[in-house]
């Protein structure tokens, strides 16, 4: 982590959250013709993409929850909110820590849609505490490893969808700024070369009050690698645009599982203005690819 790098991630925050009103989403040619998947979609900035997804109208909206009875109470309410037709949203079960979980999902994807024109993988975790799920530490099975799997899985049936392009929107936060590269720098051991997976995964030299923000850098670092083979591909079918949007801090429950003091609530973004921001990375054009984005523009 360099200072310049922790001072501009800082104050850009400051300034967006009090400073920047983000454009409310509006309506496009040919969106009632589209459909997209939001993981993490019951509550928070989920939820709220999918009030502004179905303004705008869209025709299909999946809802990718880990409880069908959490995911089937916010479909009802979002459809009694938006007076739009019961088959306007659909509400599937995935966890994003369970690797079988998101293969059913994909499958079920790829198996059942007509078309795939985006998806905001919005579920995520911040946790405090090391402990692992499937084979690596939670945060990384979570924000990394899940995310990209959903994406590799699920990339066949967006490349099948009329139209031209399709979307994979990873939600990222200005806390990569501050991430240290001590976590994910190659190094040796006893001669021996050590992937970045395994220093992530040792429980006595793992920063959890940084890895979070390790995370949100390494989804910067991986989409730039996507976007780069994803132009050399020759395959046949939808251009894929994958970009990853920061919200900015947001008055959520991502911090639930943290110890640490919160920032001041005064500095928080409302969920629904957080959500602008990734509605804006869903809907927007080639130009963002590979791209970080910020207050509903490419952050140079």
């Amino acid at each position: 982590m360099s200072t310049l790098s922790a001072i501009h991630g800082l104050a850009s925050t400051i300034f967006s959250n009090l400073f920047v009103i983000l454009p409310v989403p509006e309506s496009l040619p040919g969106l009632s013709e589209k459909t997209y998947i939001v993981t993490g979609a019951n509550q928070g900035l989920g939820y709220e993409s999918c009030k502004h997804l179905l303004r705008i109208g869209v025709g299909k909206i999946i809802m990718g929850v880990r409880s069908l009875d959490k995911g089937e109470a916010a479909r009802r309410t979002l459809l009694d909110e938006s007076n739009r037709s019961p088959d306007s949203i659909q509400v599937w079960q995935v966890d994003m820590a369970d690797y079988a979980s998101i293969q059913a999902f994909a499958n079920r994807a790829a198996s059942t849609l007509a078309r795939l024109d985006g998806v905001l993988a919005n579920a995520g975790i911040m946790s405090g505490k090391f402990y692992t799920l499937e084979d690596n530490e939670s945060t990384i099975t979570v924000n990394i490893v899940s995310t990209y799997l959903l994406f590799l899985l699920i990339l066949p049936k967006m490349r099948e969808t009329p139209g031209g392009t399709s979307s994979f929107v990873v939600v990222n936060s200005a806390l990569h700024y501050v991430a240290s590269t001590n976590e994910i720098a190659l190094a040796t051991v006893n001669g021996k070369p050590r992937t970045i997976f395994e220093r992530l995964n040792s429980p006595d030299e793992a920063d959890m009050k940084d890895r979070y923000n390790v995370s949100k850098l390494l989804v910067v670092l991986v989409t730039r690698a996507l976007d780069a083979r994803l132009k050399q591909s020759k395959k046949p079918g939808a251009a894929i645009i994958v970009n990853t949007p920061n919200p900015s801090y947001c008055k959520s429950a991502l911090l639930r599982d943290m110890d640490q003091t919160p920032p001041p609530e005064f500095l928080a973004r409302t969920t629904e203005m957080g959500s602008r921001a990734l509605v804006h990375g869903l809907l927007a054009g080639r130009e963002s690819s590979g791209q970080y984005l910020t207050n509903c523009h490419v952050q140079a």
